[in-house]
């Protein structure tokens, strides 16, 4: 398993406004191939926007981070920062993560 990071920079919108307007982005993400969950990401006084993405293997992970860069691009987004990481899932197991079992 794999935990990828990404954070932007973005001047909104954040809270509801923000569900609202990227709902149908969620509903699209939700169907990548190796996503497990996505959690969304927002600091609206420092202006910044990103997700943790859980997925099954690092080929997915970076597929989809090749594919989210270049979408953020695409809007005039930069300054993006990504890692990547594994996951100790006995650990996580322990603390209450139950989707990983």
């Amino acid at each position: 398993m794999k935990l990828l990071q990404i954070d932007f920079p973005m001047e909104g919108p954040f809270g509801e406004t923000m569900t609202e307007a990227f709902s149908d982005l969620a509903k699209d993400i939700a169907t990548e191939q190796g996503l497990i969950w996505k959690i969304w990401t927002e600091n609206a006084d420092t202006k910044q926007g990103g997700g943790i993405y859980l997925f099954e293997d690092i080929e997915n992970a970076n597929r989809y981070l090749t594919k989210h860069t270049e979408r953020l691009n695409s809007f005039g987004i930069e300054n993006i920062t990504a890692k990547i990481f594994d996951v100790n899932v006995p650990l996580s197991q322990i603390d209450k993560v139950n989707f990983l079992k």
